[in-house]
């Protein structure tokens, strides 16, 4: 089992990560942490094989942890999981040797590709002494069969509804995400997402049939009552 440890100061999103690594077979949680102090206790006490690591943190960013595994020799590797689009970031992390990097909001499936081709090539590394370039190659330029490998995927395949479309239903996840497991209304997250009420609602229906949104009702003094939703983190 690869042994994982999470680094993320908003917990909404650290339980979101720890709930998809389950969902990942080969892999274990060894720790789930808040700040880059504690995660250097947690390398420095228990042996991990990959980190799944912010870039933000109220006393520094991520990145700063990374390069202190690489001056410390130790021998882990390390997913960047962050919010942070900038070219500058992205350069600097796989300078320091970041095996992959994931712009929040990212969906599920892009979350599994770059877990299970981590697990391929550590497994594959592992077992032979001598690369061939063939090998190499494998792992340097993504093979995207390698999901279907693995069987379907699950929480975001592409809708194919008429109408629905994939950059629209991203964003929707997107404004989902800010609501950091707050109840929320159709027109909070089309007003956030800028989008009409009745987009906005279409793609919350389908996430709530889909069984990854739960819808709580609002019950006011007068009118009908409004519909609020929020994350499920058990799917």
């Amino acid at each position: 089992m690869i042994k994982v440890l999470i680094v993320e100061d908003d917990p909404m999103v650290r339980e979101i990560n720890s709930r998809f690594l389950e969902k990942v077979e080969g892999f274990i949680l060894k720790d789930s942490v808040n700040s880059l102090e504690k995660a250097k206790e947690v390398i420095l006490k228990e042996t991990i094989d990959l980190i799944l690591l912010d870039v933000f943190f109220p006393q520094g960013k991520g990145i700063e942890l990374l390069k202190w595994i690489r001056s410390q020799n130790i021998k882990c590797d390390v997913i960047l999981i962050t919010a942070d689009r900038n070219s500058e970031t992205v350069e600097e992390a796989f300078r320091y040797g970041a095996v992959d990097y994931l712009v929040k909001p990212f969906m599920f499936n892009r979350f599994k590709e770059a877990l299970l081709l981590y697990k391929e090539r550590k497994e594959s590394f592992e077992n032979i002494d001598n690369i061939e370039q063939n090998i190499i190659d494998k792992y340097v330029i993504k093979d995207n069969k390698l999901l279907q490998e693995y069987g379907d995927i699950e929480f975001d395949e592409i809708i194919d509804i008429k109408g629905f479309n994939k950059h629209t239903y991203e964003r929707i996840l997107e404004g989902i995400y800010q609501m950091k497991g707050k109840p929320f209304t159709s027109q909070q997250i089309a007003k956030l997402v800028g989008v009409s009420r009745i987009t906005a609602r279409r793609y919350l229906d389908y996430l709530e049939k889909e069984n990854k949104l739960e819808i709580e009702m609002e019950y006011g003094k007068i009118g009908r009552p409004i519909n609020k939703y929020r994350l499920k983190l058990d799917k």
